[in-house]
């Protein structure tokens, strides 16, 4: 295999060849019956994080609402006869879980809660801990590092309790068996918890469950400890692939989350908890449905007999319980059961894992580095998730999130970050302690997309594989990584050259290519001047440019720090282009001048369309939004909306501020923000032109809660500048001369001309300006326009919104690879401006054809051309 063309090890008859004996793919031929009627929707989808969650079959949805239309389902606290058969439904599900784990009533308790996490939290609140100080020996909670951060976290319910809480490295409990204690304290009936994953979410690595036994039975001890040891076998990974035998692997609790296994319902979990140590365990609060007796006025309550009655607090969700005997019947026909899952899923992360692993640049270099305890050799020791980071040919990591950004073009969802897995994250990764702390002092959080620090990963890239995966999916992400690591231009990245024509043999294609979606029909084209020429209020362009003396004072309230630098043979900053962006990810409307509000250009982002769950939609999810051509006219008040075979629409420009309008919250990049709804008429209209019922809603004019917070260090009263539905900042430039430098690499690789113009619109700024060299505004802290002044606050990381052509909504996935390539890596494209006006006589107005003062990072200011002959340089 290692010798083999790469175009070879893309095809259906090398993914057979990697199939270890005696481990079935694809059911038994029924996957692409599977596919096609259980997941359409995943046509044109290459959904690789099942370890996130799994995807529910239609049908299971099917059979559940079924059930719901066909039967009365009362509460089950109740004793009439819907509330009774609600009960024994409950029952009876159960029973099923029971069933579904080999075991039964007499050995396990099913506790329903909301998920793993609730689960955990119960464990940590009633296990019968020994606090330190007391008489007897205290009680220790040991974990496994390569835990999940809801196991991690209930060291902060037991630290509370004065329980201490020991941590052991995957490679430190191999050292363990040499730790039994001798024969006398083991008497002590001091009672501890060992925790562990029965698979690791990071890596996929299975943990021994004889380790069940070995620490119950005092075998292995993870403390030195007089005292009984307890096992927790976190089972919320490995369950959604692998069958688990609770009647050989005794753990006395096993948390799960019942999505991560069918996908529906979301938000119930459960614990199983051996009805050997449920009588130990201890309650203080209790809630309905808990108690067999409580007085008001006194401090008397008896609980129920039952643990599952006494711990599931009020009502449990009924109905929810009820899909999930749905979800085990369903799961059960379509697939055969859970060792056909585990034997479909590890064939596919064998394949992908033995593919990646051959993957090398033309100097031998890997594009890769996988993070894996195995060799993926064994379905008993690995599960079927991949993780790992893509590295350029010199060995150093590209960040996840550039991954993350390029995986979107390709229809494929990824994983990405620690996983909620810190300790799996630092060993694998290297990262130490003191690193987590620095990262954090530099801004890096879980679950942001700071990828590097100082050239160094924060995270990884996750795949894993579901029971209705498919080859066609492994091969779609390998073909990926090998389109955009393995690239056509050897100037840019590496490559062998049998990787540019690859010869791929596949089984017939479950999912039609969505190519043809992506083509949508050319817009209704509205030339630059016809839009100018409707906006009376703009029809004259007034390049106004300050007196010198204005200059001056200017330039002093930029920066009084600033020291200025003489640019020999350079040429004055302008403005070229003014775009603002009325209704939030449509169409840009250009302008010549235009009045700044205290949220930016007026109007700008004022506006967003939602779908009928009330979330923002965008280009990313509807491309088509681009063909949506809003225009603004000043002297009317009035916003008129056009597009291809539709009628043109308005919409005025005064708010809403009648009785009628209701306000609501709404969120754009986790932004909350007042908006209100404007109404059916211009609703119907979108639904219509978008094919999908949406709503244009407008931002209220009380902007209290939608302000700026990042740090405007210069601007001392911006830290709280208002936003308008913008994702970072007020404004967003772009300078020509970078868009020149990008379009050599767009051009070389689409092998075509690419005009300017196309370039401008697919990177959505409000300000063009043509500085003369590439990417110099990446330098600028402050700059001033005119009378305006405003605060560089970051660059503009980029998404795959620039691969959408602006003028037809078609997609191209060649623009963010460019951008991608010729900048390192990165895909940071301008920059991202707060405006803070300046006490000046003239109006705050923005034209095209005013010059641009800038002030360098470094408090050097780039001043202007003095006269023709001597100008200044940066």
């Amino acid at each position: 295999m290692a010798g083999a063309p790469r175009g070879q090890l893309l095809s259906f008859r090398a993914f057979q060849a990697t199939c270890p004996a005696g481990y079935g793919y694809g059911y038994g031929g029924r996957l692409r019956h599977l596919r096609e009627h259980e997941f359409p929707r995943l046509r044109g989808i290459t959904y690789l994080d099942h370890a996130g969650s799994a995807l529910f079959p239609e049908s299971l949805l099917k059979a559940f609402t079924d059930d719901l239309k066909n039967n009365v389902y009362g509460n089950p606290h109740s004793q009439n006869i819907s509330s009774k058969l609600t009960y024994d439904t409950i029952e009876h599900v159960r029973y099923r879980i029971l069933q579904h784990f080999h075991t039964t009533a007499e050995d396990y308790t099913i506790i329903f809660t909301s998920g793993c996490t609730a689960a955990l939290k119960l464990v940590a609140e009633a296990f019968p801990w020994i606090p330190e100080g007391t008489k007897q020996p205290s009680s220790r909670f040991c974990y496994l590092t390569d835990s999940h951060t809801s196991v991690v976290g209930m060291r902060g319910i037991t630290a509370s309790m004065n329980v201490l809480s020991v941590p052991i490295k995957p490679k430190e409990i191999l050292l363990l068996e040499k730790n039994r204690l001798p024969a006398e304290e083991q008497n002590c009936t001091t009672p501890h918890l060992f925790s562990y994953p029965a698979q690791s979410n990071f890596s996929g690595t299975k943990y021994p469950l004889s380790w069940i036994q070995d620490i119950k039975s005092g075998t292995v001890c993870p403390v030195k400890i007089p005292g009984k040891w307890f096992v927790l076998l976190d089972a919320a990974s490995y369950v959604s692939s692998s069958p688990l035998d609770l009647g050989v692997h005794q753990a006395d609790f096993i948390p799960i989350s019942f999505y991560k296994i069918f996908g529906f319902p979301t938000g119930l979990g459960a614990l199983l908890v051996s009805n050997r140590i449920a009588p130990l365990l201890r309650k203080t609060y209790f809630g309905g449905g808990t108690a067999a007796a409580y007085l008001a006025g006194e401090d008397f309550y008896f609980p129920r007999k039952s643990i599952a009655e006494r711990f599931e607090d009020g009502t449990v969700s009924f109905l929810d319980i009820i899909a999930l005997k749905h979800g085990f019947d369903v799961l059960e026909k379509l697939t055969g059961g859970m060792e056909n899952i585990k034997q479909h899923t590890f064939a596919l992360a064998h394949y992908t894992y033995t593919v990646l692993s051959t993957l090398k640049y033309a100097n031998g270099a890997p594009v890769v580095r996988i993070y894996s305890d195995t060799d993926f050799s064994n379905p008993d020791v690995q599960g079927p998730i991949i993780n790992f980071n893509v590295l350029d040919e010199n060995g150093e990591v590209i960040g996840f999130s550039q991954v993350d950004k390029m995986a979107s073009l390709y229809n494929i969802h990824v994983r990405t970050g620690c996983f909620c897995n810190t300790g799996a994250c630092q060993m694998h990764l290297g990262i130490s302690n003191e690193d987590i702390q620095r990262n954090l002092q530099a801004g890096h959080v879980c679950g942001d997309d700071v990828d590097l620090v100082d050239g160094r990963p924060t995270g990884s890239v996750r795949i894993s594989f579901g029971y209705m995966s498919s080859f066609e999916d492994a091969q779609a992400f390998l073909k990926f990584i090998i389109a955009t690591r393995l690239s056509k231009s050897d100037t840019e990245i590496p490559f062998q050259a049998s990787v540019t024509k690859l010869t791929t043999e596949s089984v017939p294609d479950d999912h039609p290519s969505s190519n043809n979606a992506d083509k949508l029909s050319p817009i209704l084209h509205i030339s630059d001047r016809e839009l100018r020429n409707n906006l009376s209020a703009t029809k004259s362009t007034v390049n106004w440019q300050p007196a010198e003396a204005e200059a001056e004072s200017i330039r002093a309230a930029v920066s009084e720090t600033a020291v200025p630098t003489c640019r020999r043979g350079g040429k004055p900053i302008t403005v070229t282009n003014i775009y603002l962006y009325p209704i939030k990810s449509c169409s840009a409307f250009e302008v010549t001048e235009w009045p700044v509000g205290n949220q930016g250009l007026l109007y700008d982002r004022n506006w967003m369309v939602v779908n009928q769950n009330g979330v923002c939609m965008t280009q990313k999810q509807e491309p088509r939004l681009c063909l949506v051509n809003p225009s603004i006219d000043l002297k009317k008040k009035t916003m008129v909306i056009q597009a291809e075979g539709m009628d043109p629409i308005s919409v005025s420009l005064e708010e809403n501020t009648g009785r009628e309008a209701v306000i609501y919250e709404s969120k754009v990049c986790s932004h909350r923000v007042k908006t209100y709804d404007c109404g059916e008429r211009i609703a119907d209209w979108f639904s219509l032109f978008l094919g999908r019922p949406c709503r244009l809603i407008r931002q209220s004019s009380d902007t209290k809660n939608r302000s700026h917070q990042k740090n405007t260090k210069g601007l001392a009263s911006a830290t709280n500048i208002s936003l308008s539905l913008v994702n970072e900042a007020q404004y967003l430039l772009i300078n020509v001369a970078s868009l020149l430098h990008l379009k050599e690499h767009v051009s070389s690789r689409l092998e075509e001309p690419l005009e300017i113009e196309e370039l401008i619109r697919r990177f959505r700024a409000n300000i063009v300006i043509s500085a003369p060299e590439s990417f110099e505004e990446e330098e600028w802290a402050e700059i001033s326009i005119g009378a305006l002044r405003f605060q560089v606050v970051g660059p503009c990381s980029r998404c795959q919104i620039i691969c959408i052509d602006q003028q037809s909504g078609e997609r191209n996935k060649e623009f963010l690879q460019s951008l991608s390539a010729s900048r390192g890596r990165k895909t940071n494209f301008g920059i991202y401006l707060m405006n803070q006006p300046l006490w000046s006589s003239f109006p705050d107005v923005l034209s095209v054809g005013s010059q641009v003062l800038p002030v360098l990072k470094e408090n050097t200011e780039i001043q202007p051309p003095t006269s023709s002959e001597e100008k200044c340089s940066g």
